[in-house]
């Protein structure tokens, strides 16, 4: 490192992303140095028809950002919300002599540093640092190891930006006028949903097929056996084997003849005739066990870890990795490597044998090679920074930091392990009779190996454990064994299981479908946008998602083939190692290549044979009831007659039966009768927040010829709405109830010349005069409050709060690990929602006051942050120079 006690090296400032990144590294670097942050990307493609400069704006590509005739050049625009940090750094490189540029060492990481010196324009040294750790080692190190920025990832990273754009800002028009308005299309977010609903055609399509068998209870009748006794299964009868759940298709039926089904009458004949019979072991298997360690974290595979163990979503796993890797407790956790360096796996020996001995190491350190083919070995595996590793007591940190620094070193110190050994037993019993063979596995582990620090979960938690043993008695070929137990066993095949977060990653991983960083905010998209909801940890496709991908698939199959958005991923990584160049490859992508090869611009120039009803019609099987997405969510449609799908219902539950007792529920729409005064017929229907009455207004008589046309929406009369009572119920309200109903707002009269009203509010009935306001006890005093009983009430001082106390929380749920606040979840006016006191999050579709876990609380909060206002910047100021005696 240079020295740079005081000035005597001149000031160098260094740019990182983000502030607490700053803080950490500046710690490290001390005098001579100034540690700033870009508070993340500081330019970019502009966001809206505002943020394009006036000289492009009569441009017929600037709604897009890239004019697509010359070369697809981007049109860059300082972030209206990075404007004040932008004069920052300008003001702070004025009195610079050099700049080291700090950001992550990944493509965007790359790209920020380029815009920050296109932006910035420094006329002084300008040095690419990298690091993949903070810590004072680390950071000397880049300090003192500086590159040239690698304009290759900075191309692959403007290509990326671009594709995203193009597909997004030309297929999202596409749904709005087809399905929905403000619905979006992406590269990789609409692979992803189309892989959520297909599991859910496939569960939709699956029909269960229930087959039987025999559970055994054997024992040796030795009393030294430990143990003397085990279960088995009937697993053959006359030389065929019995039919399990493989051996059915999706359709219900067995996929080949050659083996026994047995229903429940056949199994109970076949247990009766057993009854008595004598039983023999017909062979024994033995085969040694190996279990190999788990290789160090990727990003991928610690985000289904995570969620497996800790219950975290794989953005909320990315929040906390970040914090710790700012705060210099892991590396730098965006990385699909799985090396570590010779320094890590020195201190994962190192550790090991102070914890588990050196039996638990092996001679030789383990090396890992990835069997991600677009890995990037020069970047390291997640684990703990430093030459040395701290244990999780050693480290300070509480709640999630804790749990996933703790899970990070786990693994990384299990890495280094030896394996675990045992033996496997595969045994065979034979009855006397019906030729019924039973089989019974076991396992037991002779040495722990590695499994003593770590044990890797699983996404079926039917699946036994690593770890797990299952010890059978010591038999021999020909031992006598006697039935204790013979039991007919009833099974039934399952659907295919939902994806969770974890399986979502790992599916779009195994398919190489965009890159492991951007899974956690892929998933996040999805989420956001309503196209899945979640269901416990289930990934559910809502019934919006179902027409978005019967759009994309049958008239943009090839922007949602999973082949074709694998190969853009490669032709990414082509870019970034010099092997394929940027414009040729959008050349390709949006103009095609002739004949036969539709580009995305000609692909969306012909809308015409999208019929949007069929679009959005999905007929349910064995009936003539028909699924339709509208714009106010999905109903049932049987000949016009129409009925609400329930919002918590998923689309593998509506069923033909279950569409029918939709239909055969009372109406959620009755017909009370006509307003004697307008003529107009009034209705009570069951809405989104509640039941309420409204009047049917008539249609619009369409204009005469030649005059004009379009209408404006505020020429346009509504109807008048009422929500009901609470003490009001949907089937018993009547005509004149409704009408009453509609008096509200009602005028109730005058005080000092100004009108007092009578409102129906978002937090109870209350009485307004100007800007004044006061509560009624009651709704019903809505309706028969006089102007008397106003001025009572405008008399007397107007309560704080809300005059009630606080309702107590419906749940307490720990200390949210972003704001360090306990959280709370809390029944507010629109339904449950969680707290830390400062921020409030609703409850999303699929989630329960029930099973609403911290870390699922935390990444509702932090979201909400996310979407709040910046907080204006407050203006720099210069600290003035004292005065100098002359």
């Amino acid at each position: 490192m240079p020295a740079n006690n005081g000035n005597a090296g001149g000031t160098r400032l260094v740019i990182v992303e983000s502030p607490a990144k700053a803080k950490t590294i500046a710690g490290y670097l001390g005098r001579g140095y100034i540690v700033e942050s870009s508070i993340g990307h500081i330019r970019d493609l502009p966001g809206k028809a505002d943020d394009i400069p006036e000289k492009y704006r009569g441009e017929s590509w600037a709604k897009l950002g890239v004019n697509v005739d010359h070369d697809f050049e981007p049109l860059y625009v300082v972030n209206p919300d990075k404007r004040s940090q932008v004069t920052k750094l300008r003001a702070l490189l004025k009195d610079a002599d050099e700049l080291y540029l700090a950001t992550d060492e990944d493509r965007e990481g790359e790209a920020i540093a380029w815009h920050l010196r296109e932006v910035l324009k420094p006329k002084v040294p300008v040095h690419r640092m990298v690091f993949h750790e903070i810590t004072p080692q680390a950071i000397q190190d880049a300090v003192s190891n500086p590159r040239d920025l690698d304009l290759r990832l900075v191309d692959a990273q403007e290509t990326r930006r671009i594709l995203d754009r193009l597909y997004g800002y030309e297929v999202s028009p596409v749904l709005w006028k087809k399905v929905k308005p403000r619905l979006s299309a992406g590269r990789v977010q609409s692979v992803a949903t189309r892989l959520v609903v297909e599991r859910e055609r496939d569960r939709m399509a699956f029909t269960s097929a229930a087959y039987w068998d025999l559970a055994a209870v054997f024992d040796t009748g030795r009393e030294a056996d430990d143990p003397s006794r085990f279960g088995a299964t009937l697993t053959g009868v006359a030389g065929k084997r019995v039919a399990q759940g493989r051996d059915f298709a999706s359709t219900g039926q067995l996929k080949n003849g050659d083996v026994l089904h047995l229903d429940e009458a056949a199994a109970t004949s076949l247990a009766g005739r057993l009854a008595g019979a004598s039983y023999a072991v017909r062979s024994v298997e033995r085969k040694p066990y190996t279990r190999k360690p788990y290789a160090p974290f990727r990003t991928t595979t610690l985000q289904q870890e995570a969620s497996r163990k800790l219950g975290f979503s794989a953005k909320y796993t990315m929040q906390v990795a970040q914090k710790l890797y700012e705060n210099g407790f892991i590396t730098y956790m965006r990385t699909d490597s799985i090396t570590l360096s010779e320094t890590a796996v020195a201190a994962a020996r190192s550790q090991a044998v102070k914890l588990y001995g050196s039996a638990y190491v092996p001679d030789k350190p383990r090396v890992y090679t990835s069997k991600v083919k677009s890995a990037q070995e020069a970047h390291e595996a997640i684990r703990p920074s430093g030459e040395e590793f701290r244990t999780p007591g050693e480290t300070g940190l509480s709640g999630d930091m804790f749990r996933l620094y703790e899970l990070i070193w786990q693994r990384t110190v299990a890495s280094q392990m030896k394996d675990a050994v045992g033996e496997s037993v595969s045994v065979k019993v034979l009855a006397d009779r019906e030729e019924a063979e039973f089989s019974a596995t076991g396992r037991t582990i002779t040495f722990h190996g590695f499994l003593k620090a770590y044990v890797e979960g699983a996404d079926d938690p039917s699946t036994d454990r690593d770890d797990s043993e299952k010890r059978l008695p010591n038999l021999a070929e020909g031992d006598a064994l006697t039935a204790l137990e013979l039991n007919v066993a009833g099974h039934a095949t399952k659907p295919p299981a939902r994806y969770t977060e974890a399986s979502l990653v790992k599916e779009l991983e195994d398919r190489e479908i965009g890159r492991p960083s951007t899974y956690a905010s892929i998933i996040g998209t999805i989420l956001d946008r309503g196209y899945v909801f979640k269901k416990g940890t289930a990934l559910v496709p809502s019934f919006l998602a179902f027409a978005v991908n019967n759009l994309l698939e049958q008239h943009f199959g090839n922007l949602v083939d999973y082949d074709f958005t694998a190969e853009m991923e490669k032709v990414l990584d082509d870019i970034a190692n010099d092997r394929a160049e940027r414009v040729p490859e959008l050349r390709r992508f949006y103009f095609g290549e002739g004949e036969g090869d539709e580009g995305l611009k000609e692909m969306v120039s012909d809308l015409g044979d999208i019929d949007a009803k069929e679009i959005s019609s999905f007929p349910i099987r064995g009936s003539d009831i028909v699924i339709r997405v509208g714009r106010f969510g999905p109903y049932l449609d049987r000949d016009g007659a129409r009925v609400n799908v329930p919002e918590d219902m998923t689309p593998d539950e509506l069923t033909a039966e279950k569409a029918e007792e939709l239909f055969a529920r009372p109406s959620t729409t009755r017909e009370l009768g006509k307003d004697p005064e307008t003529g107009f017929v009034i209705q009570a229907r069951d809405g989104k927040y509640g039941p309420y009455v409204t009047e049917v207004l008539p249609e619009p008589v369409p204009a005469a010829d030649g005059a004009k046309k379009r209408t404006k929406k505020a020429d346009v009369p509504k109807p008048r709405i009422s929500s009901l009572f609470k003490s009001m119920d949907l089937q018993e309200i009547t005509l004149e109830d409704a009408l009453m109903l509609l008096t509200i707002p009602r005028v109730v009269g005058e005080i000092d010349g100004e009108e007092v009203v009578a409102y129906n509010g978002q937090f109870g009935p209350y009485i307004k005069k100007g800007t004044d306001s006061r509560s009624l006890a009651a709704e019903e005093e809505l309706l028969t409050v006089t102007i008397e009983q106003a001025k009572a009430l405008f008399a007397q001082p107007k309560p704080r709060g809300r005059g009630r106390a606080a309702a107590p929380p419906l749940r307490e749920l720990g200390d949210d690990p972003n704001s360090n606040k306990p959280v709370v979840v809390k029944d507010g006016r629109f339904g449950p929602y969680v707290t830390d006191g400062v921020t409030n999050a609703s409850l999303r579709k699929g989630d329960t006051v029930e099973e609403i876990t911290i870390a699922r609380a935390a990444e509702l909060l932090a979201e909400r942050r996310a979407r709040e206002p910046a907080p204006k910047p407050k203006r720099a100021t210069r600290a003035r120079p004292a005065a100098t005696k002359k």
